[in-house]
């Protein structure tokens, strides 16, 4: 045993060794693509300077030139207006200029170009110009002669233009830059990439206008809308609408009638939209506005405890809280989420969220998961890895939130942690101790062993994931719990996931509006105030919220209750399209249809005390449906079993399941006035069996063959009246008059039908066993011979179970 302890944790090594390498390997590929990324950026910075210090250099080369060319334009001009010296007429063509070497010899240059000293760069204006002022006087530190007489008129002709020619020097510095740009992109160097870029540019317009077109083409709708708003949207009338449906879809419509969203889609096809359905809660919510870096401030971590179902969550938390959590459960399993706020040591807050270990709360845990930051994941060391372990594995992946391993009861003596380890492994969970990122610690919820260890490593997990949010702001927060409170009414656990709910604030959550009356904590003391990450149940909703519902605290009630009405209205015009009237049957009546196969689909109407078990009760039955019986749930909510219940019960043919809860008085008569069947549970397995057997009874029964029994044709009879007899030797079993024969000859089977006459020598008798002789005549078939065998069976019906049925 050692032997293979020590293999498994040198196997379980070797593999952590694997996927650090992987790891290493991966992030040295990161790190090498950082550094070339980076490289190539300095490089394109370079180049960007260098080209824009080549085009200052050419605009200022080129805005030198400029001048002279223009002095030596001005130059005959100033020296016309001179006295004429003794001296022979100029001639009429210009004269000669001086070449200096160096310069440029298209363009001329002035005499006084030649004894102006260089202006340093430095003292220039944008472009390397010098000031204006400065041109045409004498250069008072190098005692150089001023300008003569004849350039008298450049400072006075040239201070007005210099302003502009500035304006153009700095365009024409922007269009060197891009043209030495696009030179030391163009085929120099790289060959073909202009076209490319070009390509891929013509490319991203062609997706862009393209996707523009298909957005034009697609209608966004809400199911479920009126045929004014649809044909609003479509921009055609009304009455296109009306004709449209009654010629091609056979149905009357109205100007006012709800359309389902196939009709939408329908008609959006017909006058060449695409319809798309968009969510009503979605579509109503407002904007949030986005906190900036300043308005953000530290917050407690959310973290969820999942696991097995008995391997310790509440226990767990029970110890953290030092209150007996485990002691009201039914059968010790926790049947809802509970939202805890607690102190730990060092006054750090944590807020806690308990989901329940049993498969059939899987929406539960699902929805904790999204909205936890850390997933404390027990296991019990006696028990390793169950099926429910790897489904909350899943659900902290999905959600990207970092997990904790918490290895429980370490304190039995079958206790294995090594082998907790090396199965979490093989589900891509790598510990620290094999060289991976998760935490994981070895506790014992009941005796309290090294839960303050993992407090530690929650805290520090929350301190690297650096979780803020802004208490500045209207609340918003999410539904962790609902249910109605004989003296409270509707209460919500609502957990603040940014802002701050105070009470008298405005909300408006799933289809219910309301106004906080009161804030209660998880001690039922009443607070002013909660802030994000702290969870408080909510006194003031007009009605009872579903587990998960988004609660936004809004500025206007009057908006609030209209957008809460037509919420309501659309989900009663939603409900009483899925409902069709139908008879009215009992849980009994199914599971005593099994060889019938009648009836397909059963009708299921769900009250609880909570809405997160009704979620969970109503998700753990439809996973009972398959290919051939469906369960369909008609309605499922939160309070007593009322009349308006049994009244929905009638008209959809449904069977009410209660959770936890009680019809009224009221309620008890209508059920026996409408035949209504109500079935009540406390715990979700039976629940589940009953229903189980009920779906059951709607498959239809398995055909299975027994053969009877076997004869060999010895001779063979003509008979008046009645055909041919076949004389027989029972070879095995027995021969039944009221069985089904098949003539067998050669291996091959020629005939099916029945027994027309069973005799044993004159008599005729019901049955012939396996050693006796007898004549049989066979039912419309004469075509017997000698050799044939004449088999004997019957044919009975098996009923089937879910298992062995198709799933859907």
């Amino acid at each position: 045993a050692e032997a293979e302890r020590q293999a498994a944790a040198e196997a379980a090594r070797a593999e952590a060794a694997r996927v650090e390498a992987e790891r290493q390997a991966k992030a040295e590929a990161e790190r090498r693509a950082a550094e070339e990324a980076r490289r190539r950026a300095e490089e394109e910075r370079e180049a960007q300077r260098r080209a824009e210090r080549e085009a200052a250099e050419a605009a200022r080369v080129e805005s030198a030139e400029s001048e002279e060319g223009d002095g030596s334009q001005q130059a005959p001009a100033a020296s016309a207006s001179a006295p004429a010296p003794a001296a022979p007429a100029a001639p009429s063509t210009p004269r000669p200029r001086p070449i200096v070497p160096g310069a440029p010899r298209a363009k001329p240059i002035p005499a006084a170009s030649r004894f102006m000293p260089p202006r340093p760069i430095a003292s220039a204006q944008p472009g390397g110009y010098p000031p204006a002022r400065e041109q045409g006087r004498s250069d008072r530190t190098t005692g150089a002669p001023s300008t003569p007489p004849s350039m008298g008129g450049r400072d006075g002709g040239r201070r007005g233009k210099k302003g502009k020619r500035g304006q153009v020097d700095q365009e024409a510095v922007q269009s060197n830059i891009s043209k030495t740009m696009s030179a030391m992109r163009g085929p120099a160097g790289r060959k073909g990439a202009p076209r490319r870029d070009e390509s891929g540019r013509e490319e991203a317009e062609a997706n862009r206008a393209a996707a523009a077109e298909r957005e034009k083409k697609t209608v966004r709708v809400n199911e479920f809308i009126t045929v004014s708003e649809l044909a609003q949207i479509l921009k055609i009338t009304p009455t296109e609408i009306v004709a449209f449906a009654f010629k091609n879809l056979g149905f009357m419509v109205t100007i006012n009638q709800r359309l389902d969203f196939d009709q939408i889609d329908l008609i959006a096809g017909e006058f060449g939209f695409q319809a798309v359905r968009e969510d009503e809660y979605q579509a109503e919510s407002e904007a949030q506005p986005e906190d900036t870096a300043e308005e953000l401030q530290p917050r407690p971590p959310v973290v969820t405890i999942m696991g097995h179902v008995d391997h310790g969550k509440t226990s767990l938390l029970d110890y953290i809280r030092k209150a007996n959590v485990v002691a009201g459960e039914a059968g010790g399993i926790t049947q809802h989420i509970g939202a805890y706020h607690v102190t730990v040591s060092g006054g750090r807050d944590i807020t806690f969220l308990d989901t329940p270990g049993h498969e059939a709360f899987t929406a539960m845990r699902a929805r904790g998961a999204q909205v936890t930051d850390i997933v404390v994941l027990v296991v019990a060391a006696d028990d390793a890895v169950m099926p429910q372990t790897i489904e909350a594995i899943s659900h902290a992946k999905n959600a990207n939130v970092p997990m904790i391993v918490a290895i429980n009861k370490i304190d039995l003596p079958q206790a294995n942690a090594m082998k907790v380890a090396q199965e979490l492994l093989q589900h891509g969970v790598v510990l620290e101790q094999f060289g991976g990122n998760v935490l994981s610690t070895e506790i014992s919820a009941k005796k309290g062993t090294n839960v303050d260890a993992l407090l530690d490593q929650i805290l520090l997990q929350a301190e690297i994931l650096d979780l803020t949010a802004n208490p500045d702001r209207r609340a918003q927060g999410a539904v962790v719990e609902a249910q109605l409170d004989p003296g409270k009414g509707p209460v919500a656990t609502i957990l603040v996931e940014n802002g701050t709910l105070r009470v008298g604030d405005d909300f408006i959550c799933g289809m219910y509006s309301g106004r906080v009356r009161a804030l209660l904590d998880e001690r039922g003391k009443q607070v002013k105030e909660a802030g994000p990450a702290i969870p408080v149940q909510v006194l003031g909703f007009e009605g009872v919220p579903m587990a998960g519902d988004q609660l936004l605290v809004v500025e206007d009630a009057t908006d609030a209750r209209e957008t809460a009405q037509r919420r309501q209205r659309l989900d009663r015009e939603a409900k009483s399209r899925r409902i069709t009237r139908g008879q009215v049957v009992t849980l009994e009546d199914f599971m005593a249809q099994a060889g019938t196969g009648e009836k397909r689909n059963l009708r299921i109407l769900i009250k609880a005390d909570q809405g997160g078990p009704a979620e969970a009760l109503a998700d753990a039955l439809q996973q009972l449906s398959n290919n051939e019986v469906q369960v369909e749930i008609v309605h499922r909510g939160v309070g007593a079993i009322t009349e308006s219940d049994i009244l929905l019960a009638r008209a959809s043919g449904a069977i009410i399941v209660g959770f936890h809860v009680r019809p009224d008085n009221n309620a008890r008569s209508a059920a026996e006035r409408e035949g209504v069947d109500i079935k009540l549970y406390r715990i979700i397995y039976e629940a589940v069996a009953d229903v189980r057997a009920a779906l059951e009874g709607l498959l239809r029964p398995e055909e299975k063959e027994v053969i009877l029994g076997e004869a060999e044709v010895r001779e063979t009879f003509k008979v008046p009246k009645i055909g041919v007899v076949a004389g027989c030797s029972v070879r095995s079993g027995v021969i039944n008059r009221q069985a089904r024969v098949r003539v067998i000859r050669d291996g091959v089977e020629v005939y099916d039908g029945t027994i027309g006459s069973l005799r044993r020598f004159k008599d005729d008798v019901k049955e012939v066993r396996e050693g006796f002789e007898c004549g049989i005549g066979v039912e419309n078939f004469n075509d017997i011979k000698i050799g044939d065998v004449i088999e004997c069976y019957r044919t009975e019906e098996v009923a089937r179970t879910l298992a062995a049925a198709p799933s859907a």
